[in-house]
């Protein structure tokens, strides 16, 4: 199986089943000197964890994290950084519902592929290594980028702004987003609009169904100049981190296919010198890239979050051993709505993308020299203001 690892500089590799006895996480290229422990990483383990609210899965995993290399005394060493996250709830009884549905294909979910790409070696308890409880990893991982981000003065906040067709009110204030997304199960700042869809999510579970809805990230302070123009894009990096989610089915940068209805001159943003004579924009419609590299302003995309596929409703499906139609009536565990606990899983890739592209614009800038061979390379944070 290939495609563990994520992230070129600041590289994070992942291991690890649903079922199986624990999750590992490996983080590569964390730099000296960062302070965490495992009390700061388990505060956002918390928010992605099952077994919260009535609309997550009833599972009980207490996702407690262990640091086992790469940090002495509260901080990084430079090394590699080990974690560890011990699964469960995971007993016999629950192994032997999925035992009852493995030669089945359990529509919208991953069965059938890894059934033709692994065989009878696939891991099918719990979905094996498709599950989203392998999102337990990027987790962990993304708050050791977090921490590297707020030393730059980089914030990232993810939030719900709709569930089951129930959108949050366009006009939210970053406050409000900051203060109020923690507030409710739904993760969503509007706070009068949360307790709708958390209703209406409740009352599709009671017939056994379950609901999709939106995730949006913001992430503010990003400094101009990250991300390359053509394969490595910055928007392209997002994108790929993101629909690596296995619930997320679509993303769109600021105002998205919204823009595909405008005219040019409705569309452009349009910049302008402040007082401190630093080129801003009057409106950030590309979500605060231009070109696949940043402009300074918020970051802020959009993703589709897929209803979770585990439904209490018979379905016909295949049997992929016997080679014959049959009916599936699903037992296992399921969320009403997977929508909250990504949350903090797009908040998570979004550091780690940010990250990398941070270290990699640093090196470039440090080794950048002008045309006489004088050093102009400076910290990303000192950009120029006159295009040097």
């Amino acid at each position: 199986m290939q495609g563990n690892t994520f992230g070129r500089v600041f590289r994070v590799t992942a291991a690890g089943e649903s079922y199986g006895p624990a999750l590992q996480i490996i983080v590569d290229g964390v730099p000296p000197g960062v302070p965490i422990t495992e009390a700061e990483i388990q505060r956002d383990l918390d928010r992605r964890r099952p077994g919260q609210s009535a609309i997550t899965s009833p599972r009980q995993e207490k996702d407690r994290v262990q640091i086992v290399a790469g940090v002495m005394e509260g901080y990084t060493t430079g090394a590699p950084v080990g974690l560890i996250i011990y699964n469960v709830d995971t007993k016999p009884f629950h192994v032997k519902q999925y035992a009852k549905v493995m030669e089945r294909v359990r529509p919208g979910h991953a069965d059938y592929t890894f059934h033709i790409k692994y065989g009878r070696f696939r891991d099918w308890r719990g979905a094996g290594r498709s599950s989203g409880r392998e999102t337990a990893c990027r987790v962990a991982a993304g708050v050791i980028a977090k921490k590297i981000l707020a030393r730059e003065g980089i914030q990232v906040v993810g939030y719900t702004i709709e569930i089951a067709g129930i959108r949050a009110r366009p006009d939210l204030t970053w406050d409000e987003i900051v203060k109020n997304t923690e507030t409710n199960v739904a993760r969503c700042p509007d706070v009068e609009t949360s307790e709708l869809m958390i209703q209406k999510t409740l009352a599709v579970a009671r017939q056994g169904d379950t609901v999709g809805g939106v995730v949006q990230v913001i992430a503010r302070g990003v400094p101009a100049g990250l991300g390359e123009p053509v394969f490595d894009k910055l928007s392209a990096s997002l994108a790929h981190a993101m629909m690596s989610i296995g619930a997320v089915r679509g993303i769109e940068f600021g105002d998205g296919f919204e823009e595909a209805r405008k005219l040019g001159s409705e569309n452009n943003d349009i910049p302008y010198y402040d007082q401190n004579g630093v080129v801003r924009f009057h409106t950030n419609r590309c979500g605060g890239m231009l070109g696949g590299i940043s402009t300074g302003d918020d970051i802020v995309f959009r993703i589709a979050v897929k209803p979770t596929s585990t439904i209490s409703i018979d379905q016909q499906t295949v049997n992929v051993i016997k080679q014959q139609n049959e009916t599936l009536s699903a037992e296992t565990r399921r969320d009403p709505t997977i929508v909250p606990r990504v949350v903090p899983v797009a908040e998570a890739m979004t550091a780690l993308v940010l990250v990398d592209h941070l270290m990699m614009w640093n090196g470039y800038r440090s080794l950048y020299h002008d045309w006489e061979g004088e050093q102009v390379g400076r910290n990303i944070l000192e950009m120029p203001d006159d295009g040097e």
